[in-house]
């Protein structure tokens, strides 16, 4: 049995994972489940997976927890320095869904432990990519990507030296404003920017996805992830969302991983790499869909694009600048304080207000992150006053 452990239990990504692991569960053994806060979600994911141990890190909650856990075998902790402990727990895989830059700290414990983790959060590879492989190389962790995008690619390469390879291809559903005119994106609402046409996501994500800065931090974890340099690192829109993403080769061969829009698919593909195993998912029907478009973003109506990039070039802190500057924008969007084409701008204003050395650590990558998150505040009062 493979040993498991999920740093954030309760989000889509955990709830997936659980989904995956339940269907089979004489194929996985249970270590330790984290949450935030939710402990009514993660008392019944202990117990329907007889989890060894779950961790709270809103440590106030940890009584309650306590009590939802009586009677069983489960071990209860609270604290930001339990989820860590959880990380550190021994398991043979580990996957890192804990949304923020609270996920960093039980990343990197899950990483010095050696085993296999999988990245499902941006921030590690975004504003801690450096750090985080570094920590890799040292403890000889397997780093899988569960991003459907960078498990593709993952999956296209195949173990092929990077000599062979000539450009990687994110691909991108171009959000429910790919046909928008700039007018019609100054007046878009919250509640029409999370209605993603093709993937079931939580608000923060949706925003990302509309303004194509999903893809634009995509690339940043690309450039991290595999070994070619940003340069050969292509985006192009794909309404249908079928190819995840593609690989081209200097011999002009291009491989593509085709499948179902549902995280449990890369999920599953890290779950039992280097095998493989089955998902309760319907297979693509390809008569059905029919036809597959490809179109190159607009780098005006999508800004987000080329600060990533941007970003990415000059590395440092800047690629941690941009994620912590776009949350702070998103959720000012999100709580309609600022405008859908402001979230851009905001980002870019942070990052030309800001600009410190590069962090060299966890603690300083915090800081940056901190520093970065309260400048951007400043430019969406700025902007509201």
């Amino acid at each position: 049995m493979r040993t498991v452990t999920i740093l954030g239990a309760t989000g889509s990504i955990g709830t997936s994972t659980l989904d995956l692991i339940e269907r089979e569960p004489d194929r996985f053994r249970v270590v330790a489940l984290t949450a935030n806060c939710d402990v009514v979600r993660l008392a019944e994911a202990a117990r329907r997976t007889n989890a060894e141990l779950a961790v709270v890190a809103d440590e106030s909650c940890l009584p309650a927890l306590v009590e939802a856990l009586a009677g069983t075998a489960t071990r209860a902790a609270g604290g930001m320095a339990a989820v860590c402990d959880a990380a550190r727990s021994g398991a043979e895989w580990t996957m890192s869904a804990i949304v923020g830059c609270a996920g960093l700290g039980p990343t990197l414990a899950a990483i010095e432990g050696g085993g296999t983790v999988v990245i499902a959060n941006k921030e590690p590879l975004v504003s801690a990519g450096e750090i985080i492989l570094a920590a890799a190389r040292t403890s000889g962790a397997t780093l899988l990507p569960a991003d459907s995008e960078h498990n593709a690619i993952f999956q296209c390469l195949a173990g092929d030296r990077p000599a062979g390879v000539r450009r990687l291809i994110l691909t991108a559903s171009g959000g429910p404003f790919r046909a928008w005119s700039l007018e019609q994106m100054a007046g878009v609402t919250p509640e029409q920017a999370v209605a993603h046409p093709n993937w079931s996501m939580g608000a923060k994500i949706s925003v990302d996805s509309a303004t194509m800065m999903n893809k634009g931090l995509e690339l940043i974890e690309a450039a991290r992830l595999f070994p070619v340099s940003g340069d050969a690192i292509d985006i192009v829109v794909h309404p249908q969302s079928a190819v995840h993403s593609l690989v081209e080769y200097v011999d002009g061969s291009m491989l593509a991983q085709i499948g179902p829009s549902d995280m449990r698919v890369p999920i599953a593909h890290t779950l039992a790499w280097p095998d493989r195993m089955a998902t309760p998912l319907a297979p693509l029907d390809l008569i059905k869909l029919g036809r597959l478009d490809f179109e190159a973003p607009d780098p005006v109506r999508f800004p987000p694009l080329r600060l990533a990039r941007e970003a990415l070039g000059a590395g440092g802190a800047r690629p941690a600048i941009l994620n912590a500057a776009n949350e702070v924008a998103v959720e000012a969007f999100l709580k309609r304080r600022c405008g859908f084409l402001e979230i851009a701008a905001i980002v870019a204003d942070t990052l030309a207000a800001y600009d410190p050395p590069a962090p060299l650590d966890v603690d300083a990558v915090l800081a940056v992150d901190g520093e970065a998150r309260r400048v951007a505040a400043e430019r969406v009062k700025d902007r509201v006053a």
